[in-house]
């Protein structure tokens, strides 16, 4: 019995060797010893650090990316290196970014393609200097929304469309280190060939609504798979409005930009000329406004709004002028009739092509008003003197004001008198427009100055009406550069991105991560928004800079929270260790959310169209849907005719072995029977 059970050991050793043979390869690579299970799995699995495209919804369906159905997708990595590149099996295709929009629009339309892309991974290198453009939106944004019935007009040329259709797989943007990494890999799997390995990739993209069977707004928001995309607005008053009433108001003089953007890949919608120079162009233009005295003598009232959603239906702008039809808390203090003209700061970080920078004054309609804002542009140009910054009025031959918030205005009120001041005339100069490029890169800040002393100089001329305007004071609004430069590193860089000491003095950002300007869900209840929970950084900030800088001196010196006890008064600075101060500023919270919904019994239903609301009718109703985990990782499998092979060698090394104890045992038997 001995000898057998000597036998057995013998073979099992026999069987833990070519076994360890086996799975040498798997782990060999870094050398690292595997202590545990953790060890063994991180040796396995590389994660990818990348961005997702997600799935959205709208009334009549999906766009967007996910998995088909509810579980993970393993497919094997290949390179694409020209559009004409085939797949032999389902794959994942590791995508140069130059080839992104063909090959979109080439898998929209071959059957055949479409069935074997598994998931696609998209490089991510510095050649955006190299395209001639790479826009993923259409080439008339949003032109269900324009106020014109011209709809062809190419805004955006580079535009291409495919973020606006639907993917039943799983895409991925992949960070420069991914790219390098992904790209190795990519080329083992080339050398392996028809090897017994593969280096494959798993996709972790589940939808919610995918999972629910809700393919449109209507459903999911009854099933509870997804959520209303929007956000707050900010909107201030500059001197503050006091007690925030509208009687004996002033006219109005609004000046407008938004703060979000939109892209592919739900987590890189940086929009750095579209629209974040603007906004910070009107956050420079409000702070050099704040320093001049005595603008409550003014003819007029000057009102700032910044919009939160417009990439997705101007959401924060339509609801702004429904809460002023309403006579809501939000907007207490302004009147829409006392609205008198509107100024809208759009694209404007581009401006920079010469010697000096050359804006484009898009106007709504031929009215004396507007007019007089293209001549407040141009006073305003003349006395920046040396500074050069040009002002000329877009080409009578466009069809009307571009992609914009003003055009909810004009829908509203067709008479509305306003203009938009862009980088550019009769087509985007923006060749990266909501796209995941539109980054720093894509601006100069000086740009975004010059934007910023023509707006707050032309304000103030506005403001003054008809009165002589005191040229002593125009000449002393000068904009900070500075400012602008700590803007930009703050909103749109990762360093110092919101971690910056301008925001931190302000607000505790809940992210340390890059900024994006993705407008993100509205969440549930938007009652009492002038204190909203869950408003993203961005809005956080902008509400407690331009509180800031709108101000005067409360009478209560202490400390805040939350709430000041007088009236007219907010807290700035209420998320900052030691607490804030409070201050006499009108400004406010308004939420952004489509007019198409409404929070009730703790849910959102959606609203039939009303012919009142020409925009409401047009309105996809757009809406995100939830997930679970998003993950992507790869790591090495093996053929599976290699794993037969494996299960073929252990059933041979067994029945061997069994045969092998078997007969030792009979020798050993008889020799102990002879002696």
């Amino acid at each position: 019995m001995a000898a057998g059970s000597a036998l057995s050991l013998i073979a099992a050793a026999i069987c833990l060797v070519l076994a360890l043979a086996v799975l040498a390869p798997v782990a060999s690579g870094d050398g690292a010893t595997l202590e545990s299970v953790p060890d063994l799995v991180k040796a396995m699995y590389l994660n990818i650090e990348s961005f997702p495209c997600v799935r959205l919804l709208n009334l009549s369906g999906e766009i967007g990316c996910s998995n088909p159905g509810s579980e993970k997708i393993i497919a094997p990595i290949v390179r694409f290196r020209k559009g004409s590149d085939q797949l032999v099996q389902p794959s994942t295709v590791l995508l140069p970014l130059d080839q992104m929009s063909d090959f979109f629009l080439r898998v929209s339309n071959d059957p055949e393609l479409l069935r074997k892309v598994s998931g696609v991974l998209i490089e991510s290198s510095g050649v955006s200097n190299n395209l001639q453009g790479l826009s993923p939106d259409r080439k008339f944004p949003q032109d269900a929304f324009a106020p014109y019935s011209n709809h062809t007009h190419d805004w955006n040329p580079a535009g291409s469309g495919i973020m606006w259709n639907r993917y039943d797989f799983p895409v991925f943007l992949l960070s420069e280190e991914s790219t390098r990494t992904l790209r190795k890999v990519s080329e083992k799997n080339e050398k392996t060939g028809s090897g017994y390995k593969a280096n494959v990739a798993e996709f972790d993209l589940v939808m919610q609504t995918t999972k629910a069977q809700t393919h449109d707004s209507a459903s999911c928001l009854k099933e509870h798979s997804c959520l209303p995309l929007g956000g707050h607005s900010v909107w201030t008053s500059l001197p503050p409005i006091k007690n925030g009433s509208t009687e004996h108001q002033k006219p109005i003089i609004l000046a407008v930009t938004s703060q979000d953007s939109a892209s592919f890949f739900r987590d890189r919608s940086i929009g750095s000329d579209s629209p974040i120079s603007g906004l910070i162009a009107l956050l420079t233009a409000v702070d050099a406004l704040s320093h001049i005295h005595d603008l409550s003598n003014l003819k007029k009232q000057l009102v700032f709004a910044v919009f939160n959603g417009e990439a997705w239906g101007y959401l924060g702008s339509r609801k702004f002028l429904q809460q002023l039809d309403e006579g809501a808390d939000s907007v207490n203090g302004i009147n829409r009739l006392m609205i008198e003209q509107v100024l809208e700061i759009g694209s404007v970080g581009k401006a920079v092509t010469g010697e000096y920078p050359s804006f484009y004054a898009h106007a709504a309609g031929n009215s004396p008003a507007s007019k007089k804002i293209l001549d407040a542009l141009q006073s305003a140009s003349k006395s920046l003197g040396s500074d050069n910054v040009k002002v000329t009025q877009a080409a009578s031959s466009n069809p009307g004001v571009p992609p914009s918030s003003l055009m909810s205005f004009i829908r509203k009120n067709m008479s509305t008198s306003g203009v938009v001041l862009e980088d550019f005339d009769s087509h985007f100069s923006n060749r990266f427009y909501h796209s995941h490029l539109d980054n720093p890169a894509n601006i100069n800040s000086s740009s975004i100055a010059a934007a910023a002393a023509l707006a707050a100089r032309s304000l103030y001329i506005l403001a003054s009406a008809d009165s002589v305007v005191d040229l002593m004071t125009l000449n002393t609004i000068k904009v900070n550069v500075s400012l602008v430069e700590e803007l930009i590193g703050c909103l749109l860089t990762c360093n110092p991105g919101l971690s910056c000491g301008l925001v931190k003095s302000l607000i505790s950002p809940s992210s340390s991560s890059c900024p994006s300007h993705y407008v993100g869900v509205f969440l549930d209840d938007p009652s009492g928004t002038q204190f909203p929970s869950y408003a993203d950084d961005t809005s956080r900030f902008v509400w407690n800079f331009l509180a800031d800088r709108t101000s005067t001196s409360a009478g209560n010196k202490s400390s805040c929270t939350g709430k000041c006890g007088d009236e007219g008064e907010v807290c700035i600075g209420a998320e900052v260790e030691g607490g804030g101060r409070c201050v006499v500023s009108t400004t406010r919270y308004v939420p952004a959310y489509s007019t198409r919904v409404k929070f009730e019994d703790n849910a959102w239903h959606v609203l039939p169209a009303n012919s009142s609301d020409p925009m409401g009718v047009v309105d996809p109703l757009w809406t995100e849907s939830f997930w679970d985990t998003i993950g992507l990782r790869v790591y090495a499998v093996q053929d599976s005719t290699y794993d037969w092979l494996i299960l073929l060698a252990g059933l041979s090394i067994t029945a061997a072995s069994y045969c092998a104890v078997h007969v030792g045992r009979t020798y050993i038997l008889k020799v102990v029977k002879r002696d």
